[in-house]
């Protein structure tokens, strides 16, 4: 199997994760801006990656299956190590919920996207310009996060806006699954499927 450019890039956003991990946990001096550079590094290739495959025709069979998984894998790593750092109080109730909305829908569109592939009937709904708002707001969310998840005192209003932005992150991810849904439900119903663009992102 020969691997092209924009694969490459999706590989070195999977070897980034243990990276970030090892960095958000060191207590080394600026081991939380160490980390959010390297998510922001592994954001930046994941565009990079898509644009390479689009621009230059280099896609396969293997990027496109690894391209989400890489994706999925850095956010739902991340949520689940914000969570483990803010227990007990609201703050904590928030980032448990709205992680608990992310990564359930991923597994559920998911879970979706594989049966409907199974009975030969792959719905996909366009929402494009929801599923790269909604992707930005993540990517801003997690990276304030990360810089600021140990809330001392100075920076907790920074932290704020980054618990803002995932809660809106969170709206709108339910937001474009419901889309998803949409386009499935006539699969449950054993009625004709619309096939509608996707966007990757979603």
């Amino acid at each position: 199997m020969r691997i092209n450019l924009p694969t490459w890039l999706t590989l070195f956003r999977v070897a980034l994760l243990p990276v970030m991990v090892m960095a958000f946990y060191w207590p080394f001096r600026g081991h939380n801006i160490t980390a959010a550079i390297v998510f922001a590094l592994a954001g930046i290739t994941d565009w990079l990656d898509g644009y390479l495959a689009r621009r230059l025709n280099l896609t396969s069979k293997f990027g496109a299956f690894l391209d989400p998984v890489a994706d999925k894998l850095m956010v739902a790593v991340t949520l689940f190590m914000l969570v483990e750092t803010h227990r007990g109080g609201w703050p904590g109730i928030v980032m448990a919920v709205t992680s608990a909305i992310i990564v359930g829908r991923e597994i559920s569109i998911s879970a979706l996207r594989e049966w409907m592939a199974e009975i030969g009937m792959r719905a996909t709904v366009r929402v494009a310009f929801l599923g790269k708002f909604k992707t930005v707001m993540q990517m801003l969310a997690l990276i304030v996060l990360i810089l600021q998840h140990e809330k001392d005192a100075e920076a907790l209003r920074l932290y704020h806006i980054g618990e803002g932005l995932l809660v809106i992150a969170g709206i709108l991810t339910i937001w474009s699954g419901l889309y998803y849904l949409r386009a499935a439900w006539p699969a449950l119903h054993d009625d004709p499927i619309p096939v509608i663009e996707q966007d990757k992102n979603a």
